[in-house]
């Protein structure tokens, strides 16, 4: 697309080793709101069905969310991972896109050649971008989940309960974005924005790689040699089925950072990712790292379909790109 590539396009070289291109950047917090709107309500589901009690299985989790809360339950704080996300993903994009780029360039041995990707330079760059990720979404996801969980009962008998939890009772714990922040920076500190950090670490970096990889070996392998840059549709197939396999098999990290999270609204039982591991599998046995799984990858497939769909349009957009879809 234009210069070398949004992930997966082929291209045209790039005008100079290791050059910088903030279109990504604009391009990522595009796809990121595209990714938000379309994910939302099944982002709410599986942080219910990972980190809340009372529910049985998906679908009811599905039906209990939209009787206790009506269509609105579904779209639990998505004010404000709609603006933050968005400019998370422009991040996480910009960054693997530019790195994955200077990789490339440095297998230049002439001054006219073109940069060559390997797969290590792929591998390089998701790692990048997953650890940039946690940097920047660990609070944001903190902040989504506090706010997604905070309607959820909770077990009176517990010993650790707070007393705040007591006193409000069903009442919700945060009455908004701004009021989580504050919320939490004056009573767990600024560490407590990044609880969870570490789990997702451990998400992010591997899942990462397990999502931009699969996408550009997937819409290079779909896309005729004869073309310039994948089509809408291959991007669209390409981008669902990346998603669908990151987000599979990130599960039972995920499970483990959604519970660190959410694990404050009303009580504080863990003391760190091992500590929840061990507790889970004692209390709920393997299947627990597993719970979420089906949502996750059922959400995982439009959600970056239209994330890689949103970014590909709006970078041939902001470059004046025109995708060649003949052979």
């Amino acid at each position: 697309m234009g210069t070398d590539p949004a992930p997966g396009g082929r291209g045209a070289a790039a005008p100079a080793m290791g050059n910088f291109q903030m279109e990504d950047f604009a391009a990522g917090w595009i796809g990121g709101a595209a990714s938000v709107i379309v994910g939302h309500p099944l982002d709410t589901v599986k942080t219910r069905l990972q980190a809340g009690i009372g529910y049985g299985n998906t679908l009811s989790c599905i039906r209990t969310v939209y009787r206790r809360e009506s269509v609105f339950g579904f779209f639990k704080g998505m004010s404000f991972p709609l603006a933050s996300i968005a400019v998370y993903n422009s991040v996480v994009f910009g960054v693997f896109s530019n790195t994955q780029r200077f990789l490339s360039w440095q297998h230049c041995r002439e001054p006219g050649a073109s940069p060559s990707r390997t797969l290590s330079d792929l591998l390089l760059a998701s790692m990048v971008a997953g650890v940039v990720s946690v940097g920047l979404g660990a609070p944001v996801d903190l902040i989504k989940i506090r706010l997604q969980m905070q309607t959820q009962p909770f077990q009176e008998g517990n010993l650790s309960l707070k007393p705040r939890a007591v006193a409000l009772g069903e009442q919700p714990a945060y009455q908004g974005p701004v009021h989580c922040i504050t919320t939490i920076v004056r009573t767990e500190g600024l560490a407590g924005l990044y609880r969870g950090a570490s789990a997702m670490l451990l998400r992010d970096v591997p899942g990462y790689c397990l999502y931009f990889i699969p996408y550009v070996l997937l819409s290079e392998w779909i896309t005729p040699e004869a073309c310039a840059a994948p089509s809408p549709c291959a991007v669209w197939l390409a981008g669902g089925m990346a998603g669908a396999i990151s987000w599979g098999t990130a599960t039972p990290m995920d499970v483990v950072k959604s519970r660190l999270q959410a694990d404050g609204v009303y009580l504080n039982k863990y003391k760190g990712v091992l500590d929840c591991i061990a507790q889970s599998y004692q209390k709920e046995g393997l299947k627990v790292f597993f719970r979420g799984i089906t949502v996750n990858a059922v959400r995982g497939f439009p959600m970056s379909a239209a994330m890689f769909l949103g970014y590909e349009l709006s970078l041939q957009a902001i470059r004046g790109d025109h995708v060649v879809t003949g052979p």
